[in-house]
């Protein structure tokens, strides 16, 4: 079960391909089964994520998935116009300053804006509240792009506050980037794969993350985990025993070559996992190997148990 329940502000990210949406999606169960509110916000994605809670197709409002889960998936330019009617207060206003072709063409040309109004839009709803005062959400998790544009996206509160003269936007992006650096408020979650190059990005984003912007990793979950058939020893044997360049004559060559494939896998896995437990500012946590859809409802809430 979740241990983010005591958080304002999630951030999921890591490698394409490693299973982000699956884990936000388990995450969000997780916290929903504890009775939290939580809003899964995507950003302008190829969504997924009513597949796997069996919802409605996710679209740009922000609409009920899951009993206490919510989701939306940011557009950009629609994200953009929240923020300006947000700050503004005033759809004249709004309409007058950036309702025009001028203006349009203007942030489009101004590098990170459109990364920051998706993010600044995930950030205000942790401010959001109901009639009675008590937060909208508990918990916002961001399914954050892929770990480059992820990483560029996260750096944009930053280079606002370096380069933007003091006004609104300057101001949104100060207070943005001091909860961001919270770990009361704020943690971030690394998805990884038991693979080299995997492996390798993660340490690299981790060390981004932490040093260059000061933003706490909460967790590292490497997703797709096997569990070993083989030891050391058993690995290195059947690697010997037959080579790639060797043809397969009969049945038992087929099975050799299956069981030298599958040691190979255990040898790298257990290799990417030992430096990540060693290279990596927190313990890692592992999500099996699903042979069978991970896709679904009953898989994302069989992981929600592991996550």
């Amino acid at each position: 079960m979740s241990a983010f329940e005591d958080k304002r502000f999630l951030i999921v990210t890591g490698k394409g391909g490693v299973g982000k949406t699956t884990v936000a999606a388990a995450e969000a169960v997780a916290l929903a089964a504890k009775g939290k509110r939580v809003l899964v916000a995507m950003c302008n994605a190829k969504e997924r994520l009513s597949v796997m809670l069996g919802s409605d197709l996710v679209g740009e409002e922000v609409s009920e998935v899951a009993k206490n889960i919510w989701a939306v998936n940011m557009n950009p330019e629609r994200a953009l116009e929240e923020y300006g009617l947000m700050t503004l207060k005033s759809r004249v206003l709004y309409n007058i300053l950036f309702d025009n072709k001028y203006a349009r063409s203007f942030f489009r040309a101004v590098p990170g804006m459109s990364e920051w109004a998706m993010l600044g839009k995930a950030w205000w709803h942790t401010t959001e509240t109901r009639a009675d005062g008590s937060p909208r959400f508990d918990v916002v998790i961001l399914d954050a792009p892929a770990t480059g544009h992820g990483l560029d996206m996260l750096r944009v509160p930053k280079v606002i506050v370096d380069v933007v003269p003091p006004g609104l936007l300057r101001r949104d992006a100060e207070r943005a980037m001091e909860l961001f650096r919270d770990p009361k408020f704020c943690a971030v979650i690394l998805v990884t794969l038991p693979e080299e190059m995997p492996t390798t990005e993660t340490i690299e984003l981790a060390a981004a993350l932490t040093q260059e912007l000061g933003i706490p990793i909460g967790k590292v979950v490497v997703n797709g985990v096997l569990p070993p058939l083989f030891s050391r020893e058993e690995r290195a044997e059947l690697e010997r025993a037959i080579s790639p360049s060797d043809k397969v004559r009969n049945a038992g060559d087929g099975s050799i070559v299956a069981g030298r494939d599958r040691a190979i896998r255990e040898r790298v896995q257990a290799a990417s996992l030992a430096r990540l437990s060693r290279e990596l500012p927190v313990k890692p946590a592992f999500l099996p190997l699903l042979f069978d859809n991970a896709s679904t409802p009953h898989a994302i809430h069989e992981l929600a148990k592991r996550v």
